[in-house]
């Protein structure tokens, strides 16, 4: 029973959706760090729901950080966040426990878990999760801010309406980025949020739900991060990514659009930039061999429709074991990729740390070597 991913800096995570608390724990963080808390709460702010487009389940979702930070600082010892819950409606689940709910985690659950999980609002398996995931995901990018390094992500798709992608041009790819990370509606073309948001709310008055992609760029990593084979960066960040509630898809650079070209039109031509290895273009989204190659880190995330929806549904009933009708009452988001960019931010934030983390011990024992 494992809820802790993270080899130099360990991310684990605990609590229900309905439980009294949630939260996370960081373990391996250097002391000395300075946390900025406001940043922390303001990352959860974009996670929260909002209008018609979002469950009506409103959390004030405050961090309280209870361990590893004195006077402002790291202590270098396990950093805890605690967020509170208290917008729960427990008995909207209790009449349904019995009742499988498509495409959910209730199935799998009772089985490994022998029916003892906490069945209310998804309990462990809850997006709700999230929360605590988004103020860990704040820090490491607090840290890796102040390296240079920058993470933003846009709704690209959302039920057949696509936002403008990513510019290959850096200069543009940044201000991109900027504008991304103080966005109330992350799409890099207004346009696009109008008919997101007409698409999401056709859905909810229909009783449905949608789901979409996430396109996520990391700027300035240098090269050398990851390693070939098993822990490559790809491996790496996908394996954080799964981790996300919903997320069924993850690909880098072009994707599976190479299965539409030869090697000759997307192989990226290497050249020098002012003394600088580049790309020409960046068909292989930042790495190759599993490493970093200094270009930006492009990868797009595949975010199913939310599965609790009100229409009628299929089920069984686990007691009776018989077929039945399922109707989910409740409060449940008819889109979650708006509330999820900031959770892929997050994780991605997490993954690129650990990953430079390891980097940076390998080049200070080389260094050490030499010195000697």
């Amino acid at each position: 029973m494992k809820n802790t991913i993270g080899r130099h800096i360990s991310c684990t995570i605990f609590g229900e959706s309905h439980g009294s608390a949630i939260g996370v724990t960081l373990d391996g963080l250097p002391a000395g760090i300075a946390i900025d808390e406001q940043f922390i709460a303001a990352q959860g702010e974009k996670r929260k729901a909002k209008g018609r487009i979002s469950t009506q389940r409103h959390e004030a979702d405050i961090p309280h950080i209870i361990s590893g930070v004195f006077e402002g600082y790291t202590t270098g010892t396990p950093l805890t966040i605690l967020i509170q819950n208290s917008d729960q409606h427990s008995a909207d689940y209790e009449k349904t426990k019995n009742r499988l709910r498509p495409s959910h985690a209730d199935y799998t659950a009772d089985v490994k878990y022998l029916g003892y999980q906490d069945y209310r609002g998804g309990g462990h398996f809850s997006g709700r999760i999230t929360a605590p995931l988004v103020a860990a995901g704040a820090i490491a990018i607090q840290i890796l801010s102040d390296m240079g390094i920058h993470i933003g992500s846009h709704i690209m798709k959302c039920h057949g309406v696509s936002d403008d992608a990513f510019a290959s041009d850096i200069d543009l790819l940044n201000t991109q980025i900027a504008k991304l990370q103080t966005a109330a509606f992350p799409v890099i073309n207004e346009n696009a949020q109008r008919e997101m948001t007409a698409e999401i709310e056709r859905a909810a008055a229909d009783g449905d739900s949608v789901g979409g992609i996430i396109e996520s760029a990391v700027i300035n990593l240098p090269a050398g991060i990851g390693e070939p084979f098993f822990d490559s960066l790809e491996s790496i960040i996908a394996h954080y990514l799964y981790s996300i509630p919903a997320v069924k898809g993850v690909a880098f650079g072009l994707g599976f659009r190479f299965s539409d070209y030869t090697g000759s039109e997307v192989n990226d031509a290497l050249a020098y930039k002012d003394g600088v290895v580049i790309t020409e273009t960046n068909n292989n989204g930042g790495i190759n061999g599993g490493i970093s190659n200094g270009m930006p880190i492009v990868i797009q995330t595949c975010v199913k429709p939310t599965p609790s929806i009100y229409k009628e549904q299929d089920t069984i009933n686990k007691q009776t074991k018989q077929a039945e009708k399922l109707i989910i009452n409740g409060r449940h988001d008819p889109a979650i990729i708006h509330r999820a960019c900031v959770v892929v931010d997050s994780v991605l934030a997490l993954a690129i740390l650990d990953c430079y983390m390891e980097r940076c011990a390998s080049l200070a024992l080389q260094n050490h070597r030499k010195e000697d």
